[in-house]
């Protein structure tokens, strides 16, 4: 079957994106695997179904590199919705988008005629380790002598391959651990990721952000998506940092925080009710891929 894709960025964060509105995607877990290759598929940090919605103006599912399904993407979320808007699918200049951790609610700006960047209200920050999911304790939860469970993790030491790191944990629909470090790009992300990400402490396994404080309200990131390795950039990633970083009393709560990734910039702003996140997007290329080879493989 010949299906038509289109290639979109948001800081980077690139994606495969399908229109199935009108049409089932079969075994998308495996295809995003296949299409996701560099070498011998499209390429990109996996792939965005977009589908239709009984309560939303339309519905997201993101398949990471690996396969795996991830319940939000930052970067994803804002290509959907420039998406929907330039081929007048949802010609609104608010729209609604579900997705596995809730609808999201989102504001497109224009220019030309077309989406080039978009405000996401992605919701509150979700502290409670449980529900992150984080195992407090490391291994294994603790005792009940041992008290009740902390109700954050907020620059908790964490030993990770004989090695503490002081971690502050957060969810933003996907489960994040943010560490500080004082030279971000001379960190070892390709090294330390994976041991956080496949960590016992991460029962889903766990989105890793490397931090720099660069100056007032300005962080410098890294990250180490689980299902897809460093990436150029990563949505919930930034949210992720941005809380951690008035937690740990580095920026105002409240107040515009820019992010700087490998990829872009992402402006977010965290209240006690929301975190906000404003970037841009862009379409790269279309195209038409003949699924039947790589169900077939």
């Amino acid at each position: 079957m010949q299906l038509r894709f289109t290639k979109m960025q948001g800081c980077g964060n690139d994606y495969i994106y399908f229109n199935c509105l009108e049409l089932e995607m079969k075994n998308p877990e495996s295809l995003a695997e296949s299409l996701s290759d560099r070498n011998f598929g499209i390429g990109g940090d996996g792939i965005v179904l977009i589908l239709p919605s009984n309560s939303a103006d339309a519905k997201m599912r993101m398949f990471n590199a690996d396969g795996s399904e991830g319940k939000m993407c930052g970067n994803a979320i804002r290509c959907v919705a420039k998406y929907l808007y330039d081929n007048n699918i949802v010609r609104k200049r608010r729209l609604s988008i579900e997705t596995l951790s809730g609808i999201k609610t989102l504001d497109v700006t224009i220019e030309n005629g077309l989406v080039a960047s978009v405000k996401v209200d992605m919701g509150k920050a979700v502290l409670q380790p449980d529900l992150i999911p984080v195992r407090i304790g490391g291994l294994q939860p603790p005792a009940e002598d041992h008290g009740p469970p902390p109700q954050s993790i907020i620059n908790e030491p964490v030993a990770i391959s004989g090695v503490a790191y002081a971690v502050t944990c957060v969810s933003m629909g996907n489960p994040h651990a943010v560490v500080f470090c004082d030279d971000v790009e001379d960190f070892a992300v390709t090294e330390v990721g994976p041991l956080f990400e496949n960590h016992p402490m991460f029962p889903e396994r766990v989105n890793t952000e490397f931090v720099e404080i660069v100056g007032k309200n300005h962080l410098k990131m890294r990250v180490w998506e689980r299902g897809s390795g460093e990436t150029l950039a990563c949505g919930t990633g930034a949210c992720a940092s941005a809380v951690a970083a008035v937690l740990n009393g580095h920026c105002g709560k409240g107040e515009d925080i820019t992010v700087s990734l490998t990829g872009g910039d992402l402006t977010i702003n965290y209240t006690d009710d929301s975190v906000i996140m404003i970037g841009g997007c862009a379409k790269v290329f279309e195209g038409e891929v003949d699924l039947r080879k790589y169900q077939s493989a």
